[in-house]
């Protein structure tokens, strides 16, 4: 290929220099248009030397792929034992006595209606007790504080129960997907084996994996909101009971003075 080009550049030279003199010493006449067009030819010779040379190193590197496939060990396109379908166990339906039941279950498998199924098979909300405006600023905080915790619970519950049933209801598909990757990767086709499909798959892994995170994270956070709610009532417990010890410190010292006075006059009238 160099000296083709080396060459090319002699005729081009010599080509340029035909204006000034047409005609060598040894009497032989050089044409410049027929120079110029075996120059072209060489090119175009060069060009079609240089695509059968690709062309050749194609084909060369897809027999070694295929002679390599042929050679992997055939355990490569099979599936190994402890890679077998983890499939969710089906929620067991419960009796559904009363007829509260069956909406909550349903919930749980597909995520739909979870507010009305939590407060169906719960004891109802009410609204404010009887005389509540009428306890004292205390009892309104402790009654007020209860309540808090019923309506906190609730939405916590509901909402940890559309969350689950969502991510059972996807369960069947994500195993679809993941049983698709698993057999593409275990197939014998060449197709399936070339860089950007590997490559495809692994994508699409990773996707699954980040999904998968995401559904973590969601139960996570779903059980952090339960253990905050659990500590709100604790909180309340503790707070409740630093009141009632403070109410009474207050009402055995305004209380017990007058029994003491009262029992003495009533033994010295004795």
């Amino acid at each position: 290929m160099m000296k083709g080009a080396m060459f090319i550049s002699v005729i081009a030279l010599a080509v340029s220099t035909t204006g000034a003199r047409a005609q060598f010493g040894s009497g032989i006449v050089l044409d410049p248009t027929q120079s110029a067009h075996a120059a072209q030819q060489i090119l175009q010779a060069n060009q079609l030397y240089t695509t059968t040379v690709e062309t050749s190193r194609n084909v060369i590197g897809a027999y070694n792929l295929a002679q390599k496939m042929a050679n992997l060990p055939q355990t490569y396109y099979t599936t190994y034992k402890n890679m077998g379908r983890q499939q969710w166990s089906t929620l067991e339906q419960p009796a559904n006595t009363y007829g509260n039941s069956t909406p909550w279950m349903n919930s749980a498998s597909n995520g739909y209606g979870a507010a009305a199924a939590n407060q169906t098979a719960s004891v109802p909300r009410t609204t404010q007790i009887q005389g509540y405006s009428s306890l004292s600023i205390q009892g309104q905080q402790e009654i007020a504080a209860r309540g808090a915790t019923v309506d906190l619970s609730d939405s916590v519950n509901a909402s940890n129960l559309q969350a689950l049933g969502t991510i059972r209801a996807n369960a069947n598909q994500r195993e679809t997907d993941i049983s698709q990757l698993e057999s593409q990767t275990h197939s014998t086709d060449p197709a399936q084996h070339t860089e950007m499909a590997t490559l495809q798959r692994i994508n699409q892994a990773l996707l699954i994996e980040l999904r998968t995170q995401q559904e973590t994270n969601q139960i996570l956070q779903a059980q952090a909101l339960q253990t905050m709610v659990g500590q709100k009532v604790q909180q309340d417990n503790l707070k409740s009971l630093f009141q009632t010890g403070n109410s009474y410190q207050q009402t055995f010292k305004t209380t017990t003075p007058q029994q003491t006075t009262a029992g003495t006059r009533w033994a010295f009238h004795y």
